[in-house]
């Protein structure tokens, strides 16, 4: 299986494909689409949704995974992650691709086996785990890779997936409920 992994941003977005048919998988491509330079928002989720079609034209991949968007303070920062996210999976979808969306914190867990791990280990776990010589620029392309390895691990175990599933959920230390009136209460102008 040819998997494709996105880790998406609207300012860098990472890329990769794991060719997963042998005994150890390899990396076909491992990249990043830079697109601070394109000063209109809407060009760059146009030029996310071609790209990303680009790029599945090309290598003909079987299915998409992709990081979800992780809940952050700023909420116009989410919504654009949001977005950016949506037109790579609208693409996957235009193509047949089965997709599969995975939380920032079960990547890391299963590449580095703590949830919190930083962008550097996760890359120095996969360099070691697929023997890819150098460190790319931007470690949106490790966390693309990450995404593909984790998709990886759970298609050939399913059992790890159950064990996520099963897993003792932590508390969140505000409610999201209180986190929407915070950001209402501080921004009423943006509400109608």
């Amino acid at each position: 299986m040819l998997i494709l992994g996105i880790d998406p941003g609207t300012q860098i977005l990472g890329y990769s494909l794991l060719d997963t048919d042998s005994a150890t998988p390899t990396i076909l491509a491992m990249d990043v689409l830079y697109l601070k330079k394109i000063p209109e928002f809407n060009l760059r989720i146009r030029k996310i949704f071609e790209s990303t079609t680009r790029i599945i034209d090309s290598f003909h991949p079987d299915h998409l995974a992709i990081e979800a968007p992780f809940f952050g303070k700023n909420v116009q920062s989410m919504l654009k992650l949001g977005r950016a996210q949506g037109v790579a999976i609208a693409a996957a979808i235009s193509r047949d691709l089965s997709i599969t969306e995975y939380e920032p914190s079960v990547i890391k867990q299963h590449i580095t086996g703590n949830g919190n791990a930083s962008k550097e280990q996760v890359a120095a776990i996969l360099q070691s785990i697929l023997h890819f010589e150098q460190s790319p620029q931007y470690l949106d392309a490790t966390d693309a890779l990450a995404v593909a390895y984790t998709c990886h691990l759970h298609l050939t175990n399913p059992i790890a997936d159950l064990q996520h599933q099963l897993a003792p959920k932590k508390k969140k230390s505000k409610s999201t409920k209180k986190q929407w009136s915070e950001f209402i209460t501080s921004n009423p102008d943006l509400v109608l």
